[in-house]
């Protein structure tokens, strides 16, 4: 028996940034095993290697019935995201879902200490990049009948919140990532374009590594004594999202690990 959210996906396409790993490889497995039947799935990141083995193991998990393509894409370089609709072969550029997860961090350094370079990555990756691919689906969005229809689900994190000390600048891109969303929602109160925001709070993934420029015994640390929450808690709410009923908008969730109840509130076992 096919649930009622398989029914509500059934047909859809669906684009998510940041999908070679972590949290947007598993929203890509989580939609293709929620609606195995009749989906479109965009799969995008810089590793195209990586985006091949994530359309792979959704084919050996549900077959023919979800296709996915893979496609090359640094959210980052606006040139790339401003082809990025056209690029797509014809059947594909009809989008129904856009997952804005492509996102980093880089460094834990404090002004006037903090790099130029890393300063620049985030901006151009955590909040440029998101809203150049937002402006390029909407376009799609907002030709449809009545006002436009479709989805923007944007991952932000409580470092959005609540800022700490040594992620003022990645906390600076999510506070801009939920100001964006929650200024897009209003904007578009009058049709049927739902917009959605998903802040996760500790989650482990690759996010420490690429923090600590690649060093795994520091990122290791990170989770010492914890039960972060995984990629796909956070893929769960992300379908669940788009999953609702269209008059449904899930505008803003939280999510924490049990142990997490702020950036610094957090129990570790000894």
């Amino acid at each position: 028996m096919t649930s009622t959210m398989a029914q509500r996906l059934s047909g859809k396409t669906i684009v998510i940034t940041g999908a070679s790993s972590g949290i947007g490889r598993s929203t890509a497995l989580e939609f293709a095993r929620t609606s195995p039947q009749n989906l479109k799935i965009v799969i995008t990141a810089r590793r195209i290697d990586a985006l091949q083995d994530v359309a792979a193991t959704i084919k050996s998990e549900v077959g023919e019935g979800v296709q996915v393509l893979p496609v090359k894409l640094d959210v980052s370089n606006a040139d790339e995201v401003r082809g990025f609709v056209e690029g797509l072969p014809e059947g594909w550029r009809d989008v129904d879902v856009l997952i804005n997860n492509a996102g980093m961090v880089k460094g834990v350094a404090q002004a006037p200490e903090i790099a130029e370079d890393d300063l620049n990555t985030m901006l151009a990756t955590n909040v440029t990049g998101l809203i150049n691919m937002t402006q390029a689906i909407m376009k799609i969005y907002k030709a449809r009948p009545d006002g436009g229809r479709g989805d923007i689900i944007n991952i932000g994190s409580i470092a959005g919140r609540e800022p700490y000390p040594g992620g003022s600048i990645y906390c600076a891109t999510k506070a801009a990532v939920r100001s964006f969303t929650d200024a897009l929602r209003k904007e578009n109160v009058s049709n049927r374009i739902r917009v959605m925001c998903v802040d996760p709070g500790q989650v482990e993934t690759e996010f420490s590594v690429v923090r600590f420029y690649g060093d795994k015994e520091k990122a290791d640390a990170v989770y010492k004594g914890v039960d972060p929450l995984t990629p796909e808690d956070i893929a769960e709410v992300i379908v669940f999202a788009a999953g609702r009923r269209e008059n449904v908008v899930m505008a803003d969730s939280l999510i924490f690990p049990s142990h997490q109840a702020s950036p610094a509130h957090m129990h570790r076992k000894s």
